[in-house]
């Protein structure tokens, strides 16, 4: 097996994507499978009034809110959380996002490397 290779970059040399489901949202991968063996490291950044909609991911999610406010709902719970903010979100628990007030919501999101299976969760 071939040893990773460190890298150093800027995140805004990163192509930033829109999220098919989300609602003025982006993610940036500032680390991927190709460079780092178990974990995955990505950014998102969702407009003030953006989110996403209640879905599952097969993998669990590890963040931590660089700016911003926003409401996540993760199972049956909902959260307001904010700048250095830490959440964890376990594999296969429905989890939503909306951004709240004038500035954009920010947070890294750092997932094991491997399949994950995203579905969209009816209301």
């Amino acid at each position: 097996m071939t040893e990773p290779t460190p890298a150093v970059r800027h995140s805004d040399e990163l192509e930033a994507v829109e999220v098919g489901a989300g609602r003025a949202t982006r993610r940036r991968v500032l680390i991927d499978a190709t460079e780092a063996p178990n974990f995955a490291l990505r950014k998102f950044t969702m407009q003030p009034g953006g989110g996403m909609p209640r879905h599952t991911n097969s993998v669990e999610h590890e963040q931590y809110v660089l700016r911003g406010r926003a409401r996540i709902g993760i199972g049956d719970a909902v959260y307001e959380v904010a700048a250095d903010d830490v959440v964890f979100i376990p594999a296969g628990v429905p989890h939503w996002y909306e951004a709240l007030g004038d500035e954009p919501f920010e947070f890294l999101c750092a997932v094991p490397n491997g399949p994950d299976t995203i579905e969209l969760v009816e209301e």
